[in-house]
């Protein structure tokens, strides 16, 4: 019998386990531990981080795991680069479902930047409505350019107040859609996005309300990850689990 440790936090990740659940597979669920109350799984969770490469190296062993799929968010290259080395060195196969970039189409104004610390500079300037729409653990980095009023949208209220000096707080968990985003950036009067190349559908109703309203997009491109099998359907992942051998792994 397979015994599957997902490496989620995506939607992706929650597809997966519940395909794997109407399988009667053996699945575990790991989260980060970023979000104070995760989505209920229909298989086993677990939170928390495994000690880098290493300490998910005794985990593998440890729980007997014969797959690894890692379904991280397309930005947690540590995470992913833990994963490879790992599943290597415990001789565990892994696939990685993955989500395609999202690509600009005619109506989008997307200023691309290599990183956050890039993003932060291109806000350089006169004062505007920005709308950071890229998880919290990135918002201190803006405290650099303290002129600009931010609308901040977290899935969890902080702990502490973000150190901006000008800032409005949402707190609501997505997916959000497109005619909700709009009168959101509306009513905030926003003047530039901000966000991260996450892919996918679950987060694009953001772009879609910046391209209606013709409001510009700093674009963080993704982190350039290792080479590694990857798929991106929850279907070609079940055929992977099942034919492991024949696909060379």
């Amino acid at each position: 019998m397979p015994n599957i440790l997902i490496l989620g936090g995506t939607t992706e990740a929650s597809a997966l386990a519940e395909a794997l659940a109407l399988r009667g597979d053996d699945a575990t669920l790991s989260y980060a531990g970023r979000v104070a109350q995760p989505k209920a799984q229909p298989v086993r969770t677990r939170v928390g981080g495994f000690g880098g490469a290493a300490g998910l190296v005794d985990h593998l062993r440890a729980t007997r795991v014969t797959h690894l799929v890692d379904a991280t968010h397309p930005f947690a290259a540590r995470m992913s680069g833990n994963a490879l080395d790992a599943a290597a060195m415990a001789g565990v196969p892994l696939v990685a479902l993955t989500r395609p970039a999202w690509i600009a189409i005619p109506g989008d104004d997307w200023r691309p930047v290599d990183d956050v610390q890039a993003a932060v500079a291109a806000l350089a300037g006169p004062r505007r409505a920005v709308m950071l729409a890229l998880g919290r653990m990135h918002v201190p980095a803006f405290a650099a350019q303290p002129q600009h009023r931010y609308l901040l949208r977290f899935v969890d209220a902080p702990a502490a107040t973000p150190e901006l000096p000008d800032h409005r707080l949402v707190v609501d968990r997505g997916p959000f859609d497109v005619a909700g985003d709009v009168a959101l950036m509306r009513d905030h009067a926003i003047e530039i996005v901000v966000c991260k190349n996450a892919g996918g559908t679950g987060a694009q109703a953001k772009l879609v309300a910046a391209r209606e309203l013709g409001i510009p997009v700093v674009m963080i491109d993704r982190p350039i990850l290792p080479a590694r099998r990857e798929v991106h359907t929850v279907h070609d992942v079940l055929r992977w689990i099942d034919h492991a051998a024949d696909l060379g792994v």
